[in-house]
């Protein structure tokens, strides 16, 4: 999961991708697992979706492994502060991530989801509420939103199914990206 330089990639991150997809009651996080060092495969089996809040809250991660642990846990203080509350956890963290020094220099965006809410969260004070329910940020984010969107509408595929199979379609593209997953659903 190291920084881009110059690739075009327009999240501003290559080596990982996770997408999140809300249908049908249900919420889906997914992550590959592999991290890379430049053009080098450091670790292919990395869990970049984690579950906080006592399981009602998952998360997917795109940036440093530190950056990561960091954003993790102060995410999971405003969740505490603010149980049940998603949205106002989300917005008071962006606050920090934004304003506070140390915070501000972490280069990273996250996908935060609960029963209700899908959001997007970025270093720079964003929190997205995607229209269609969809998320994908990393690598190869672009390519598993466009594959997501072309099966979101195919009967009997449910949010589950679509994550597992635009997650393949994204790691057959993106070199960043393996087929590896974390699947992780509410």
């Amino acid at each position: 999961m190291d920084r881009q330089n110059g690739s075009g990639d327009p999240t501003g991150w290559r080596g990982t991708t996770i997408l999140a997809i809300r249908k049908d009651g249900d919420v889906v996080v997914a992550g590959d697992g592999q991290v890379t060092a430049g053009n080098t495969v450091m670790k292919g089996t990395a869990r970049k979706v984690r579950r906080l809040a006592q399981g009602s809250v998952l998360t997917g991660f795109a940036g440093s492994t530190a950056d990561a642990f960091a954003l993790y846990e102060r995410l999971e203080a405003k969740l505490e502060q603010h149980p049940g509350q998603l949205m106002r956890a989300c917005v008071e963290m962006a606050k920090d991530w934004r304003t506070d020094r140390y915070l501000r220099r972490l280069e990273a965006m996250m996908a935060v989801c609960d029963k209700d809410i899908s959001l997007l969260l970025t270093g720079t004070g964003d929190v997205l509420e995607p229209d269609d329910g969809l998320i994908a940020i990393g690598s190869g984010g672009p390519m598993a939103l466009s594959a997501a969107r072309a099966l979101y509408d195919i009967d009997g595929m449910d949010a589950e199914s679509i994550a597992r199979k635009a997650m393949g379609v994204a790691a057959d593209i993106c070199v960043y990206t393996n087929h590896s997953l974390t699947v992780e659903k509410l």
